[in-house]
């Protein structure tokens, strides 16, 4: 496990450079190592010591693995502070989990109450996934969403909630994060594309019955329809759509 671990750090990481700088320098690692350790004993029964070893690991890694969650090998988590796995949580081999993310319940249930992960899943920054819902292999949650649904193989989920979207060929690099599509942004796109067509639409039929006397009003209401036009624009390539 140990070997696979640092491996997977190298693969995915440039800046790790040595052995001896990824073990005690990464506290993604470490709480890792924490981690497998407290699980064996919680898997045989032993009170109190497993818990206290996840304790001990949030205290110097920042990073909270409950002592029953299953992790998988070759899992990454980079840098790490303010991760939280919980209890009946499972996270798939080559996963990569970034800062701030929670895989955590969303109730008082008892039983099966925390997200499975498949393998090579990219959970970005600060991402939420709750309940005990099924994440899919190969699948890539963008950085601040929130999953409360089960998500397919192969897909990307973006936003609040998470909303799955297939990547249409785009790159398969799993560390190509600015390539995440924002799905709201091109809904919004294409309604505003719509709208424009309408408005058109309603421009040349009013131009067929207008008198002169109606043409500095015209003028004047146009000019704010312009500005407004502007202004989404404006939002829109914010969003890089």
């Amino acid at each position: 496990m140990l070997i696979t671990d640092l491996q997977t750090i190298y693969e995915r990481d440039p800046a790790a450079r040595n052995w001896l700088e990824v073990l005690f320098c990464y506290p993604g690692l470490q709480a890792l190592l924490f981690h497998r350790v407290a699980h064996r004993l919680y898997k045989v029964g032993v009170p109190f010591v497993p818990r206290f070893m996840s304790h001990l690991s949030r205290f110097f890694t920042g990073i909270e693995i409950h002592p029953g969650a299953v992790i998988g090998k070759g899992v990454f988590i980079d840098h790490g502070m303010g991760v939280v796995i919980g209890e009946t949580a499972i996270v798939g081999d080559h996963a990569l989990i970034y800062q701030g993310v929670t895989l955590g319940g969303t109730g008082k249930e008892s039983g099966k109450r925390h997200p499975t992960l498949g393998s090579h899943v990219v959970v970005g920054a600060g991402a939420k996934v709750l309940g005990n819902i099924q994440i899919g292999d190969r699948v890539r949650i963008g950085a601040g969403s929130v999953v409360l649904r089960n998500v397919p193989s192969n897909t990307t989920v973006v936003g609040i909630p998470g909303r799955v979207t297939r990547q249409n060929n785009l790159s398969t690099n799993i560390l190509d994060h600015d390539k995440v599509r924002d799905v709201e942004a091109e809904v919004i796109r294409a309604l505003f594309e719509r709208l424009k067509t309408l408005e058109k639409q309603v421009e040349e039929l009013e131009s067929q019955s207008t008198s002169s006397s109606t043409i500095v009003i015209e003028q004047t209401n146009n000019s704010k329809t312009n500005n407004s036009d502007l202004m989404i624009e404006d939002f829109l390539d914010g969003a890089g759509i």
